[in-house]
């Protein structure tokens, strides 16, 4: 990513928050977050990733909602940019949260399983301080 179209998805991100926060009554609009902004190298067009807290309905609502105001969220993108060009606008739904939520949930029911199982009294764990510092006094197994 280039330095313009990275100054331009910053931009954009911030304006078209901006827009459907002031702008947008739709009663579809659930909780919403623009996630982040990727504007393509010749800025014409951009894919602007939204995460939607709710039910699969839901976030298919907002979603639908967005895609359907992009014409009118780039009407009033038009006197805010000092572009030529206004990229069209599209939107896609960001699940990139709900997979790190996932993660981190898998993450700790294997911290609490290894937690149970190194109370079996064999030595197969290794001390933090040793993989920190191997060249720590403690003893090696």
């Amino acid at each position: 990513m280039t330095r313009r179209t990275q100054q331009m998805s910053e931009f954009l991100r911030e304006e078209v928050v901006d827009i459907i926060r002031s702008e947008i009554d739709d009663p579809r609009l659930g909780f919403w977050t623009v996630t982040r902004v990727e504007v393509l190298p010749d800025l014409r067009s951009a894919r602007i990733y939204v995460s939607v807290l709710g039910t699969d309905g839901e976030r298919k609502e907002t979603i639908t909602a967005l895609r359907g105001a992009a014409g009118f969220i780039r009407g009033h993108l038009k006197p805010r940019m000092r572009t030529r060009i206004i990229p069209d606008l599209d939107f896609r739904d960001d699940r990139s949260m709900e997979h790190a939520e996932e993660i981190d949930r898998t993450l700790r029911q294997l911290r609490r399983e290894g937690d149970g199982s190194s109370s079996r009294g064999d030595n197969t764990s290794i001390s933090t301080s040793r993989l920190l510092d191997p060249s720590s006094p403690e003893k090696k197994a």
